[in-house]
């Protein structure tokens, strides 16, 4: 299985028969490697409907007619703008041909502005664990620190995780380490930063801190075999 990170929150992951894209926040990421008229993913899965992670979604999945799977009221809304829609919750998950997902909490909010300008709520935020050929994925979304990251990483072995440091919107640094900890992944990836000054950070010091696992910094592009 192959993973790389594009900027700000987006990543994606290719198995043996599937393209999974995650916060798929192309157009206007300064950060972004990637043409968003060229992605031809079979799913794409969303955390939260913040702009910056429901990003190129609609424009992507009603090209490809790909499956959108996200927090409820958020994948109500996109079904009603005629996408393919899967709707889960927190706590819930649901296996498909491409995988098993889970949705996870996160502490944070879920707006959004579509293109008429009206203001969208896009339910509660999560977080994604992924499983796939024996692996386990998982996407904290935008969270802040809290404690049952713990009870995600005991209940779950971890190849590899995406971890928030930005600070202002989801946890910095200092949090992103102690949860690093916490999630007891393999190795961990820094995301969210960098994209505007708001959130710039350190990323390479952040992966050298980290303590449990291997802390990874990838640059937008880069990829990873787990």
């Amino acid at each position: 299985m192959r993973v790389s990170f594009h900027g700000q929150s987006c990543v994606k992951v290719q198995t043996k028969q599937h393209t999974i894209l995650i916060d798929p926040f192309i157009s206007g990421n300064p950060k972004s490697d990637l043409d968003p008229h060229a992605q031809e993913p079979d799913v794409i899965l969303l955390t939260h409907g913040h702009n910056d992670h429901v990003g190129d979604t609609i424009s992507i999945a009603k090209r490809t007619n790909c499956l959108v799977v996200a927090p409820n009221e958020l994948a109500v809304y996109l079904e009603s703008r005629g996408l393919n829609t899967h709707p889960m919750h927190i706590g819930g998950a649901h296996q498909f041909d491409f995988g098993k997902v889970k949705f996870t909490p996160a502490f944070h909010g879920s707006m959004f502005e579509d293109e008429d300008g009206n203001k969208i709520y896009g339910g509660m935020p999560g977080g994604i664990l992924f499983y796939a050929e024996g692996k386990t994925i998982y996407h904290a979304g935008d969270t802040a620190l809290f404690s049952d990251l713990k009870l995600i990483g005991d209940q779950n072995d971890i190849d590899l995780a995406f971890l928030p440091i930005g600070d202002n919107f989801t946890m910095g640094p200092d949090d992103a380490l102690i949860a690093a900890d916490w999630v007891k992944a393999k190795r961990t990836v820094p995301m969210h930063y960098n994209t505007f000054p708001l959130i710039e950070q350190d990323g390479e010091a952040f992966s050298q801190h980290v303590k449990t696992g291997e802390g990874i910094e990838l640059k937008p592009g880069e990829e990873v075999n787990i």
